[in-house]
Formats: structure tokens, sequence, C-alpha cells
């Protein structure tokens, strides 16, 4: 079974607050070298910094349990279409795709309500599913 928008809209809500919290570590060392200083708009070196921290966040959650925090919590686990565990390279082309999906306005994400077999844009573009698990932890 898939899990609808809804639940998978709560799990995002999760993982955005603590992908804020990672990100926000993340920055300590860029204000090292900036020797306090905030970095100013427009400075492709950190967003790719940003960017980069933020795959292997998802990448680590998704390649060594299917799951990030948000989707444990609403038991949801993500999966290759086969069944395997996702690889990095998955993991790359699921991160890619969610940008490309929830940056065009959640379109990606919304495709979920009208997909007759409940996959999102970046499920699709990727060769990813997110799957419903029972109580096991």
């Amino acid at each position: 079974m898939r899990p609808g928008l809804l639940r998978r809209l709560a799990a995002l809500v999760y993982d955005a607050l603590l992908l804020f919290a990672v990100l926000f570590v993340a920055t300590i060392p860029v204000l090292v070298v900036t020797g306090g200083q905030a970095v100013g708009p427009n400075q492709p070196a950190f967003t790719a910094w940003l960017l980069g921290v933020s795959y292997l966040y998802l990448g680590w959650c998704w390649t060594r349990s299917g799951q990030t925090l948000g989707m444990r919590a609403w038991r949801m686990r993500v999966r290759t279409r086969d069944g395997a565990r996702l690889g990095w390279g998955h993991a790359l082309a699921r991160f890619a795709a969610g940008l490309v999906s929830i940056g065009a306005a959640g379109v990606g994400l919304l495709w979920v309500a009208v997909d007759r077999d409940r996959l999102s844009l970046h499920d699709r573009l990727s060769g990813t599913v997110l799957e419903m698990i029972s109580g096991e932890h």
C-alpha cells in the first residue's frame, strides 16, 4: 500500500524541521571560514554546500534504512521499484528529482493525488516508491 498526499506532507514537515537544524549546524564551518561574516545572497558555493549537505543527510537515511525521521514517524519507507534498498545512485536521482518536483510549486508532490499508483513525480523520475510499513521498528 502506498501513502497518500496528506501522510507524505506530514512526513515532509517533520523532515523539513530536522533538515533545517542540520543545515544550521552545517553553516558553522562556513562562518568560521568567513570570520563570522554572514554569507550574502546569490553565493553559488554556499548554495552548493547546503545542497550537498542536504543530499548527504537524506541519502544516508534512504540508503541506510529507507527512512528519514519523518518517514519513520508516519510509517513509510522508500525502496526501488523492484523492492530493493536504495543505493547512492538512486538516492541522488530521488534527491535531484525531488528538487524539481517540490521546487515547481510542489506540483510534483501534488501529483500523488491524481496518480493511479500514488506515485509522486520524483518517485516516477527516480525509479523509487514510497510504501507503508507495519508497526515494525
